[in-house]
């Protein structure tokens, strides 16, 4: 099924200035493996060496934090925005 994945603009330069990458995914976790299939170097930003989600990224799908959800086994249904926005921290 297709989804769009947002990038922030930390990651676009990697995928060559795209803010959305439309991919086939049935799972944040697959979405994130396209997206890194057309643009190397996302994954490696975003997940760990374990492949577990790092934690200066949220990941949110349909507005919701997959953190809340099923972590990067959140099933994504047809059209749905799968956005990686990296964490902001500061006082």
């Amino acid at each position: 099924m297709s989804v769009i994945v947002r990038l922030p603009s930390q990651l676009r330069v990697v995928a060559g200035g795209a803010a959305e990458v439309p991919v086939e995914a049935a799972t944040v976790r697959e979405a994130i493996v396209a997206v890194e299939t057309l643009h190397p170097g996302i994954a490696g930003r975003v997940l760990d060496d374990h492949g577990a989600l790092r934690r200066f990224v949220n990941v949110f799908v349909a507005d919701e934090d997959v953190r809340f959800l099923d972590g990067l086994d959140t099933v994504l249904e047809p059209g749905q925005t799968v956005s990686l926005v990296p964490a902001v921290a500061g006082g």
